[in-house]
């Protein structure tokens, strides 16, 4: 999958993934974490989400990573907030407030820029990209987190077969392969939701659940 299938999806305006409210597992589960207020957060993929918002109004900073910069600029475009903008060998960074959204390539952040992230927040980057890209997510971004750093991990899990990501489905079994060698994983809650999904109901899809993670960075 290519970059340009996501800038694509943000210029035509077809973001379906595109969440109106924050999402129910974030502000179910986050404070279990107990991270301290000011804490940064990184938001792997974060596109315009309003977890972002939320994220912020519990006190913390927001450090957004994002390819499509229509994406961002919606983003502050839609708090009325004009940001200050520089460029680094990251990419472009986009602040204002508490939010600091860097337009640029995830799996190329330096660690440098994420040493101060005392949390992760992973909704649609997981689930966003295929197998192998999964694989390689997890030995970039989330290999470059500092150790202590806690957060959430949400999925979706479907029979594989009758639809065609993304958003993938991606089972338990692979976040603790993927993860465990660095991170503790626990299980919170798995949600069936395939009621109050529409559109994986008209794919022929015939079960859908999500499921959420709280995870812990162990010690390097």
């Amino acid at each position: 999958m290519e970059p340009s299938f996501w800038h694509d999806r943000w210029e035509s305006n077809r973001i379906g993934f595109h969440r109106d409210a924050p999402l129910p597992l974030l502000t179910a589960h986050w404070r279990s974490l107990a991270l301290p207020a000011g804490s940064c957060v990184c938001v792997p993929l974060c596109g315009k989400s309003l977890d972002m918002v939320w994220l912020a109004e519990q006190g913390h900073r927001v450090l957004g990573i994002e390819l499509s910069t229509r994406a961002v600029t919606q983003f502050f475009d839609e708090r009325g907030l004009a940001p200050r903008v520089h460029t680094s060998a990251a990419g472009t960074h986009y602040v204002s407030g508490p939010w600091e959204l860097l337009v640029g390539d995830a799996f190329a952040v330096p660690a440098a820029l994420l040493a101060d992230c005392a949390g992760v927040y992973d909704r649609a980057a997981l689930i966003a990209l295929p197998p192998q890209l999964r694989a390689t997510y997890a030995a970039t971004t989330w290999a470059r987190l500092p150790a202590q750093c806690r957060g959430l991990l949400v999925t979706l899990e479907y029979p594989q077969h009758e639809k065609s990501g993304p958003p993938f489905p991606v089972a338990e079994d692979e976040v603790r392969a993927r993860f465990e060698a660095q991170w503790t994983v626990a299980l919170l809650e798995r949600r069936d939701i395939i009621a109050s999904e529409p559109s994986f109901q008209a794919e022929g899809v015939s079960a859908l659940s999500t499921a959420v993670y709280r995870v812990a960075r162990t010690a390097r």
